[in-house]
């Protein structure tokens, strides 16, 4: 029996899902939206996505090339395509999309968000503003994505690894097990199951690499255009020091919680099939993060826009509702918000946006659950 998912985004991980989960063996209808239509001309051109088997003298893995089921610029055709609806896009595009789909989703449909960054609580929240509150709809929150992946020419990828396993978790967290049943028939590596997408949001492994370790090089990462490579090269000795100060702080939150957190460094050993002894590490000898030089030249890079408003403004709330000191955490976004000219404490991903404002912690975990 084929399997099919529709896939909203056209971007890196987009076209990567839509080739991998095409290569597992399910049928795909990739959505575009309006503005983004080039990578949608160029898989009809070309038929299908390219994945490389090399690029700038460095092998990759899964090569291949797969024709892709449908094509769509109609979401309403989209969603009506499959029950199973993955969302690989920015924390930002979340929610507008979102508010176009809620007049074509039908009961049954799991909507995967990869990353979740706490965004079924938004998603739900909005739900029920727009008046689809008895719509039986289940979100499920990746903690990332599966690849390390670039697009890199028309319809056609670079696919630097894919993790070994991926952490999720349901809203409600008592779907779980269920979610993750039907998106196994799709997705191309195993779905593991935490607690509760509060647990999913603090075990997103870009927590405190991207953001911190991207501020603290912004100088050299804007007088040299980016021209490094990120993990190896912007992780030090002392950066890696602070990097584990930060570690503290969200072991800290979760301990509060009543979670029990992986540390950074057990949780990129498993995913990436490591034996590594420290994060430091980790940053300077992994090959999937080390085969190619993809840093960050401004401030107004993901590693910053989505992942310090996204990530680091939720654990600062979550560390203000349980009484943990996280300085780190709060320095690191006083500095983007200087480097951004913007607030991310109160643009970024607060409780309020999540529907948990005036909840106690515990009443939060109870609502999650």
């Amino acid at each position: 029996m084929t399997h099919r998912v529709s896939i909203i985004g056209s971007g890196n991980a987009g076209l990567t899902a839509a080739y991998h989960f095409t290569k597992h063996g399910a049928d795909v209808c990739l959505y575009g939206s309006p503005g983004f239509d080039q990578p949608l001309q160029d898989i009809e051109q070309r038929g299908g996505i390219e994945a490389l088997g090399d690029f700038n003298e460095v092998e990759l893995t899964f090569a291949g090339f797969e024709p892709i089921d449908k094509i769509s610029r109609d979401l309403g055709e989209t969603l009506a395509y499959a029950d199973i609806l993955v969302l690989p896009v920015p924390s930002f595009a979340q929610e507008p999309l979102f508010i176009d789909m809620l007049p074509h989703l039908r009961d049954g449909q799991v909507i995967m968000l990869m990353p979740g960054n706490y965004g079924s609580l938004v998603l739900n929240r909005i739900k029920h503003e727009q008046g689809y509150g008895q719509l039986d709809i289940t979100f499920v929150d990746a903690i990332s994505i599966p690849w390390a992946t670039r697009i890199v020419g028309p319809a056609q990828l670079a696919i630097l690894g894919m993790k070994e396993f991926l952490p999720v978790a349901a809203f409600p967290a008592t779907r779980t097990q269920e979610a993750i049943n039907a998106l196994k028939e799709v997705m191309p590596l195993p779905l593991t199951p935490l607690k509760n997408v509060i647990e999913a949001g603090l075990e997103n492994i870009n927590f405190g690499g991207h953001p911190l370790l991207t501020t603290l090089n912004m100088g050299l990462l804007e007088n040299f255009d980016g021209q490094f490579n990120y993990y190896k090269d912007c992780c030090s000795v002392s950066t890696a020091k602070a990097a584990a100060v930060m570690e503290k702080e969200r072991l800290a939150i979760g301990e509060l919680l009543g979670l029990t957190l992986k540390p950074e460094l057990d949780a990129m050993n498993a995913l990436y099939g490591m034996d590594c002894k420290t994060v430091y590490e980790v940053n300077r000898t992994s090959e999937t993060h080390g085969k190619l030089n993809s840093a960050p030249n401004s401030a107004s890079n993901r590693y910053i826009t989505e992942d310090a408003a996204y990530l680091l403004v939720p654990c600062y709330e979550l560390a203000q509702l349980t009484g943990v000191e996280a300085p780190m955490i709060t320095a690191c976004l006083h500095i983007d918000n200087a480097y951004n000219d913007t607030d991310y404490f109160t643009t970024g991903r607060t409780l309020k946006k999540m529907g948990l404002d005036n909840l106690s912690a515990q009443e939060i975990m109870d609502f999650v659950a």
